[in-house]
């Protein structure tokens, strides 16, 4: 069945650093973009970093430019995160979603998240 893992969050204090990876399995990863979300308790899900299916473009949430990079590794099927300076309101649980369109319809596959806390 279809799973992704995402892994490496934790506690981290301002203007730290953090990992973040999603492992894929059960689906054609190759195919499908994937995207970083985040949710802050009490708030809606948001987008914060997308990567086309080869890798080969990136968009990211104004908010996040230039701290936060996301890559994937076709050969793992694994996306990453590389989050920088982190601010206390980017505490949120991070997560990883794949997405294709397949004619009129997006099929969208969810991980179960995790918890990032920016905190001193």
């Amino acid at each position: 069945q279809v799973q992704l893992v995402e892994s490496g969050g934790g506690l981290v204090q301002p203007g730290g650093s953090l990992g973040l990876s999603c492992a894929a399995s059960g689906f054609t990863f190759s195919n499908y973009a994937m995207s970083w979300y985040r949710q802050a308790p009490g708030k809606e899900r948001e987008f914060v970093a997308t990567i086309t299916s080869t890798g080969d473009s990136t968009n990211y949430a104004d908010s996040v430019k230039g701290r936060f990079t996301i890559s994937r590794d076709n050969a793992k099927n694994t996306v990453y995160l590389q989050m920088n300076s982190l601010k206390p309101e980017e505490t949120a649980v991070y997560y990883c979603n794949a997405g294709r369109r397949v004619l009129t319809r997006t099929i969208n596959y969810w991980g179960q998240g995790t918890q990032v806390t920016v905190s001193l």
